[in-house]
């Protein structure tokens, strides 16, 4: 199944940046929304770029997983298909982030990965210990599966946080502009409530609040809750 989904030249390429750890950098919004359109209409060159850009993507998701008995390249593998499932049946008209979603996908083709080694070893139990800990504990693959993960909460901010800071960028009234920024402590600044920044802009609180909510509101229609 998994030459069907992918090169032999993508899978070599993966499993040899895993061991340099050098992967291409993400690509911007820009480019990766024109490789997804083109990738949609057919262009394999966008596919396999945006494929070889979000292969340090899998290797996040797998750390989880490597203190199970199954050796890095199998996870590479898996977790690769995991991603070009997810380019291959993203859609961008849905308004969702590829990022995200190829997490998801990675994820759940691992997870179900475990789950077919199970059906296929009857005397292979979810509780039953495949490793140990680093103070000899058993380490069952239930607990490397329900690890605490936060790959997709930590994409999720740094996505939204770009998208604020472009924001700011384009906001046209500095103003607003200058109150968001001494309010939430952006650009490295220090947090300040609204008492102290109307007494730094000579303004009064009441007005500092209905400027801040008037930004917020142009933020949360802008890039969402």
């Amino acid at each position: 199944m998994f030459l069907e989904l992918v090169s032999s030249r993508i899978l070599f390429f993966a499993l040899h940046l895993s061991n340099t750890g050098s992967f291409p950098a993400p690509l911007n919004a820009a480019e990766e929304h024109e490789c997804l359109v083109a990738a949609a209409a057919g262009d394999t060159a966008a596919r396999d770029r945006l494929i070889e850009h979000n292969l340090r993507l899998v290797v996040h998701v797998i750390k989880k997983y490597f203190a199970a008995n199954v050796e890095q390249d199998d996870l590479i593998s898996i977790g690769t298909i995991g991603l070009i499932k997810a380019i291959d049946s993203f859609k961008v008209e849905r308004g969702a982030k590829l990022a995200t979603y190829a997490a998801k996908c990675i994820d759940n083709e691992i997870f179900m990965y475990f789950r077919n080694l199970k059906k296929t070893a009857q005397d292979v139990s979810m509780s039953d210990p495949i490793d140990i800990d680093s103070e000899g504990n058993p380490l069952t693959l239930m607990d490397v599966i329900s690890e605490d993960d936060t790959i997709l909460d930590d994409i999720d901010l740094s996505i939204k946080t770009e998208q604020l800071y472009t924001f700011l960028k384009n906001m046209q009234e500095s103003r607003e502009k200058e109150i968001l920024i001494l309010r939430y402590g952006l650009y490295g600044n220090d947090y300040h409530t609204q008492r102290q920044v109307a007494k730094r802009l000579g303004i009064s609180r009441s007005y500092v609040s209905r400027i801040e909510k008037k930004a917020l509101a142009a933020l949360q229609k802008a890039i969402g809750n």
